[in-house]
């Protein structure tokens, strides 16, 4: 079992909330969703992307990115926020067991003001000329790349 939290900041789709969601439960993780939301919670498309897998993640609400914040400081975690500004490929970052991975909004990613709080940066490289990748997709992929480093699986 692993310690490794995805935070997801305002996220604007319930169906790329739902499989992340479901991608947690099925790896251990636990999930921290900073609101507001651009959906209600409780969304039939987060819960058909959920589907049964809901009720087994460890999921907590912030009302705002304020008290995620404090809940933080008090965690002592590091926050790694995934970027198309970041200048740090996932692969290349030295990942901890217990860290934050934050992914912004799928309309406008995250404010200076979070961007700015992050501990690390990462970047998932891409073709030129393409603009990002599904935020689900890349909360696999950087998610992936921290268990493979951080020991998930072995004994």
């Amino acid at each position: 079992m692993t310690s490794l939290r995805i935070a997801l900041y305002q996220p604007d789709i319930p169906g790329n909330t739902g499989t992340i969601l479901r991608l947690a439960a099925c790896l251990g993780l636990g999930v921290d969703v900073i609101e507001p939301a651009g959906f209600d919670i409780s969304d039939r498309n987060l819960k058909r992307a959920g589907m049964d897998y809901l009720n087994a993640v460890s999921l907590v609400r912030h009302v705002n990115w304020e008290r995620f914040e404090a809940w933080r400081a008090m965690s002592g975690r590091r926050l790694v926020l995934a970027s198309t500004k970041a200048a740090v490929p996932y692969v290349d970052f030295a990942f901890r067991p217990d860290d934050i991975l934050l992914f912004g909004r799928e309309s406008a990613g995250v404010p200076d003001l979070v961007h700015d709080a992050a501990e690390g940066r990462v970047i998932i490289p891409m073709m030129s000329g393409q603009r990002s990748i599904n935020v689900a997709m890349s909360a696999a992929m950087i998610a992936g790349e921290a268990l493979r480093q951080t020991g998930f699986g072995q004994a």
